[in-house]
């Protein structure tokens, strides 16, 4: 058993979820969660970084699990003022909510980087384990629809997901820089297992991996790499991924999961329901464990996480 550092690589939602219940069975020194960035954007003159919110708020014990995303026992005061101003409303930003995006947004005008915001922001919120962005430079994930190449939130949120995507972009890379948290977690000697949250691969993951050297890096590592799918019964339990495998011509699966992130790979955890995947995806070369991937709380993430990091050989 290793008792070295885990690398987790996050979106929002269910990554955060499973981010929570590593921070809870690892100590802060053994911890880099580095969250996706590419659905970041600029609203009523603010720094909205949906994921990096999601990760905080659900380590932080604050987020709403009924809605899924957000703060619990959020007002909607300022939004409600904002739209009768004749302000912009598609995008919900809630009253406390809202103090993270001013906080943010005036730290990164006084010149702080993301990452030196992102470590205070979570610090002040009593997280001890290292959050950070996947790069301080700008990168934005964009899909292609009948009407063009759309930026994400605005498909996402604007639209609810409602037009088909045949594409998917992220405007920035290349060029965009992992940020120092990150490349210094690639090539730390005691490096023990990379962890791919069980986020959406195309619009969570796959940003990450466009960063710079960053798909080589994990490429060229020897510690384990896992992944948690984020399908149960073919499904995705919330988000677009489902919508998006059958528009991109992939089938519903485990398989596609697998196929997808490929070589990057070397073990692929699945829902007990799915345990008929396993033969196969074992055949080709990949190791399986079986486990009750749904999170309904605290109790789940860090039995979950227990789970992950044994497949692994990691201490805990």
């Amino acid at each position: 058993m290793s008792s070295g550092h885990v690398l987790a690589l996050s979106g929002g939602v269910g990554g955060a979820k499973l981010a929570a219940g590593l921070a809870a069975v690892l100590p802060p020194e053994r911890l880099t969660v580095v969250v996706n960035t590419g659905d970041d954007f600029e609203h009523l003159g603010l720094t909205i970084c949906p994921d990096i919110d999601s990760v905080t708020y659900t380590m932080a014990g604050l987020n709403d699990r009924q809605r899924g995303w957000g703060v619990a026992g959020e007002t909607w005061q300022a939004m409600a003022a904002l739209k009768a101003l004749g302000e912009a409303d598609w995008f919900n930003l809630g009253d406390r909510d809202l103090g993270m995006h001013v906080a943010r947004s005036w730290r990164l005008r006084a010149g702080e980087s993301l990452s030196d915001v992102t470590v205070r922001l979570t610090q002040s919120l009593g997280i001890a384990h290292k959050v950070a962005p996947m790069s301080d430079d700008p990168v934005r994930t964009q899909v292609q629809t009948a009407k063009g190449w759309q930026d994400f939130q605005q498909w996402f949120v604007g639209e609810q997901c409602a037009p088909s995507v045949s594409a998917i972009r992220f405007a920035g890379t290349p060029g965009a820089r992992p940020s120092t948290a990150f490349a210094e977690a690639l090539a730390r000697p005691d490096l023990s297992a990379v962890v791919f949250c069980p986020s959406n691969p195309f619009l969570s993951v796959d940003p990450i991996l466009a960063v710079d050297g960053v798909r080589g890096a994990l490429a060229g590592l020897t510690v384990p790499r896992i992944a948690i799918s984020p399908l149960i019964g073919g499904k995705a339990l919330k988000g677009p991924l489902s919508k998006l495998l059958a528009e991109l011509g992939q089938e519903g699966s485990n398989h596609a999961i697998a196929a997808h992130y490929g070589t990057l790979l070397d073990t692929l955890v699945i829902d007990r329901s799915d345990g008929d995947d396993a033969m196969h995806l074992q055949a080709g070369g990949l190791a399986v464990t079986l486990a009750n991937t749904l999170m309904r709380g605290p109790d789940d993430q860090s039995r979950l996480a227990r789970e992950v990091l044994a497949a692994v050989g990691v201490e805990y």
